[in-house]
């Protein structure tokens, strides 16, 4: 009999095929998405819709994708995919940086392994391989994470139609006179051989040497400070002192020359105690103190080569630390660079570019050929200088001092100031500083933070040194004649874009300037002169920042400019920053709307997950592991605004989350296996109570949502499906549901009431997740429509639910929400009840309410006592009206029998537990079955 009874119930659909492994059923989704155009027909779909751009900032073509790169590719898919389901057309061109350091040394070191050395087209032709491989392996691993765009429209770098907009982006610059040559200090990459822009710059702590060194006074004139006098400086940079040229000095600070023993020192009056006590120096008398500005023109000899070191003046010498008396290099600091302009010294720089010392004839001759650079903490200069400078007593005290430092980006070693001829761009120059933090108070920023972020590093930006000593790359576009002098013109390059247009960029690097020239009108200044090509290349900050101009206003005016930039919080010096500077020159104003920045993805100990760790961080790793709708859901989890925090921990916790969002999906479905809208949709003025608390609950959801993507603020998003989903549903309105969805007729009224509400709750839910969980909603929504795993009729076709503000349910809502908590006070009693062994299931209790009709939650239960043993999901209710001043609840085991089909007790039947008779309601059912 059980069994047959068993058939008798409305059960949910046992054969639904909406099970776990992604990782096996995603790649067939994926590959529905393509066959049917998915992506093309939602844009040809919202054709007529608002317009809404996001640019894409493209990656670098050099690996695996990262799990730090997958992030920021899914936080750009699920905006898309929330634009497009609220009726924006919105177009996403991916993009790929191509071009660069990190796919040359990447080449060059595969080559150097086999052997082999490339000339520039050759090489070139490798790293353009190279770029179009990872290219096709990246492209796979973003699509695998569900990411939309137009990949048949995508750009690349080294397009030649890319490359020439660079080149005329770069005209504009010279155009407006903000290109200039010139020998200053940049940051060089040793390892890399190359300068680098301050975006390709990061910061490390590193310990170095901290040393104070005599310089001496031999021609002091009438300064009242005798020669044989010291002048003692302070650095960090040993290896510097061979370029040191001068001892600044700040002119407003107070100096006092100190004698301890025969010898006299002079350092600023602040730090001459802190000074004694670095240098081990227990008594000391102040001679006497002279203003900076009076020791202006003192010479001091150089204490290791045979020259003078003059006393200069300098504004930026502090008393934070040191002596107040500054070394001088003006080949290798952009400080001292501008002192010595003042002053007529030279940019000296004796160190070439693979870090070693030159034979100019300066240099000592034990330091020549000796390296700057420091590896495992040992730096061969610096060990030579500091022997050179004992030798001479002119080392008065040396220690070791851990400070922040700049490394480079890539090689990740410490990076050199060095003088040498580069170009630059001035950022003063026609107002363009000015001009770009105008623009910048024009741009929301996400957060808010991220304003004042961008507008510091453009407030302190040095001229921006634009050109790369590399190979793979756009070239600065220069003719130099056979003395190195430099032509430059702004109509020989567009001429030259043109020609670049048609054939790449490498037909700079193939032909001779001759070739290059034909039929391109040169100024007169160049004719007869024999011209040799340049060899730098371009900063690549330039190439990427030049995209929305390559891509958005190249293919549609309408596109610029970009509604939002979206990218790690290190751009407001990277893309954020060039972007707008190439804006600002050839279209005068900012080229986005809108930035949105996102942390970086940390480890369980706070530290930034990088491919340097040696650790398996691509997205690839996750994915199969855990299924791309889990990863996207771990992206939305959290606030990406801060850094996001990733382990196995976390994503276990996640895919615990997945699940329950998968199995409340799943359940809907399964019960709606019967329910036909058109034919069984119950109207909402028919609604019983509960299903229109629930449809309520879902509206409040849908608001909330939807407010939440707008902000982007995805972990809201997740939070509030999350807490609808485990509580709102599963815990209450499901649990509720399960006696009328399995046990009554399958017509019934107060059943399809339900399935009317469960059908619109499903509609509503599966779109508020589909922008995160791409996958599985697409999948919840083909079974729901077809019964089958696949639908062209997709879930990213259907638009976004009714958000408008509707006040059809809101008594409702407030009457079952407080029945509910009266239920949470009821299971508290029946919890009790269960614990002494009085009852068993909660479908055993019999509960009685005694109250005052005053009392709220007794004249909410009185007005729904039809509903109370379904909401309490007990047998039977008993209420009692008294004078009390509060609700009483009392649970006692139900009595009667309990029906073998529906377990429920009921008190006109017999035999208790192993009754066989049918409860009313359940002949009912059986009898219209």
């Amino acid at each position: 009999m059980a069994q047959d009874l068993k058939d008798t119930l409305n059960l949910p659909r046992t054969d639904f095929p909406m099970r776990a492994n992604l990782v096996g059923r995603e790649p067939q989704r994926l590959a529905f998405w393509d066959k049917i155009g998915v992506y093309r027909r939602a844009l040809e779909k919202n054709a007529g819709g608002p317009s809404f751009v996001l640019h894409d900032g493209p990656p670098f073509t050099n690996g695996h994708v990262h799990i730090g790169t997958a992030l920021n590719k899914i936080l750009k898919d699920i905006i898309v995919r929330y634009k497009l389901a609220r009726g924006h057309h919105a177009p996403f061109i991916p993009g790929w940086d191509c071009h660069g350091l990190p796919i040359e040394a990447k080449v060059t070191a595969q080559l150097r392994a086999e052997g082999r050395m490339l000339e520039t087209p050759e090489l070139r032709e490798a790293c353009a391989a190279f770029s179009a491989d990872f290219i096709e392996t990246m492209r796979r691993q973003f699509q695998r994470l569900g990411v939309l765009g137009d990949w048949e429209a995508e750009y690349r770098t080294m397009h030649p139609a890319y490359e020439a907009e660079v080149l005329r982006t770069f005209a504009a610059f010279v155009d407006r006179g903000l290109v200039y040559r010139s020998k200053k200090p940049v940051y060089w990459s040793i390892p890399c051989e190359t300068a680098l822009a301050e975006a390709e710059i990061e910061y490390k702590e590193k310990t170095s040497p901290s040393i104070w060194v005599k310089f001496t006074a031999h021609q002091t004139g009438a300064t009242g400070i005798a020669p044989g006098v010291h002048f003692v400086i302070w650095t960090t940079t040993p290896w510097t002192i061979p370029a040191n040229l001068a001892v600044a000095v700040h002119p407003d600070l107070d100096y006092v020359e100190i004698q301890t023993g025969e010898e006299r020192y002079v350092v600023a009056a602040a730090l001459a105690a802190r000074f004694a006590a670095d240098c081990g120096i227990e008594s000391y008398s102040i001679v006497s103190t002279h203003r900076g500005s009076a020791v202006e023109g003192i010479s001091t000899r150089h204490p290791i080569i045979d020259r003078a070191s003059p006393i200069v003046l300098a504004s930026y010498v502090t008393t934070e630390s040191g002596t107040g008396c500054v070394h001088t290099a003006p080949g290798h600091g952009v400080e001292d660079y501008h002192t010595g302009l003042r002053y007529g010294l030279e940019v000296y720089c004796p160190v070439d570019d693979q870090g070693r010392y030159v034979d100019d004839g300066k240099v000592p001759a034990a330091l020549v050929g000796l390296s700057v650079l420091e590896s495992d903490g040992v730096c061969p200069a610096n060990d030579a200088v500091l022997a050179q400078l004992g030798a001479a007593g002119a080392l008065l005290a040396r220690k070791r001092l851990k400070h922040s430092y700049p490394h480079c980006w890539r090689s990740k070693t410490p990076v050199v100031f060095r003088a040498l001829d580069q170009w630059f761009i001035s950022v003063d120059h026609d107002n363009l500083r000015a001009r770009a933090l105008d623009a910048i108070g024009k741009v929301e920023w996400i957060p808010a933070w991220g304003e004042n972020r961008i507008r510091g590093a453009v407030e302190s930006k040095p001229d921006w040194c634009i050109s790369r000593q590399r190979q793979w790359g756009v070239p600065i576009p220069v003719f130099y004649d056979e003395k190195g002098s430099p032509f430059l013109d702004t109509g020989v390059i567009r001429a030259v874009a043109d020609k670049v247009a048609v054939h790449g960029v490498n037909l700079w690097f193939r032909e001779s300037p001759e070739t290059l020239l034909e039929g391109v009108a040169v100024p007169p200044a160049w004719q007869g002169v024999k011209l040799v090509k340049g060899t730098d290349t371009l900063d690549v900050w330039i190439e990427s920042g030049t995209s929305h101009l390559a891509v958005l206003r190249q293919r549609d005016e309408k596109l610029w400019p970009a509604d939002l930039y979206l990218e790690g919080s290190d751009q407001h010096r990277g893309w954020f920053q060039s972007s707008l500077w190439t804006s600002l020159v050839t279209r005068e104003s900012p080229p986005y709307r809108r930035i949105l920045t996102h942390g970086f993805v940390v480890g369980q100990d706070g530290r930034k997950i990088s491919k340097s760790d040696g650790k398996p961080q691509t997205a690839d790793t996750f994915i199969k592991a855990y299924g791309a709708d889990v990863i996207r859901l771990w992206v939305a989890s959290t606030d990406f605004r801060d850094d996001i925090p990733l382990s196995d921990e976390i994503l276990s916790h996640i895919a615990e989350t997945y699940r329950l969002f998968r199995n409340t999906l799943r359940f809907q479905i399964s019960n709606l296996f019967d329910f036909e809208p058109a034919r069984d949709s119950v109207a909402d003025e028919a609604l019983d109570v509960i299903d229109r608390w629930a449809l309520g609950k879902t509206a409040d959801l849908a608001r909330a949502v939807t407010t939440a993507y707008e902000s982007c603020e995805f972990h809201r998003v997740y939070q509030l499906c999350n807490q609808f989903c485990s509580v709102t549903l599963s815990s209450q309105y499901h649990d509720i549901l399960k006696d009328r969805l399995y046990t009554l007729a399958p017509s019934a009224h107060l059943r399809r009431s339900s399935q009317t509400a469960i059908h619109r709750i499903f509609c509503t839910l599966a779109r508020l997740l589909g922008p995160v969980l791409a996958f599985t909603t697409d999948e919840a929504w083909a079974h729901a429509r077809s019964g089958a795993d696949f639908t062209e009729d997709a879930l990213l076709l259907q638009g976004w639910p009714d958000v408008s503000d509707d006040a059809r349910f809101v008594d409702s809502v407030e009457q079952v929400d407080r029945l509910l908590r009266l239920r949470a006070r009821v299971n508290e009693k029946i919890e009790g009840a269960r614990q002494s062994g009085l009852i068993g299931k909660s479908l055993e209790a019999a509960v009685t309410l005694t109250g005052p009709n005053a009392d709220p939650d007794f004249a909410a239960a009185v007005r729904h006592r039809d509903i109370l043993a379904e909401l309490f999901i007990v047998s039977q209710i008993h209420l009692a009206n008294n004078d009390s001043d509060s609700l009483d609840i009392h649970v006692a085991h139900a009595v009667g029998g309990r029906c073998p089909r529906c377990w429920r007790w009921i008190d006109t039947l017999s035999g208790g537990v192993e009754n066989e008779t049918l409860c009313p309601r359940c002949s009912d059912a059986m009898n219209r079955h």
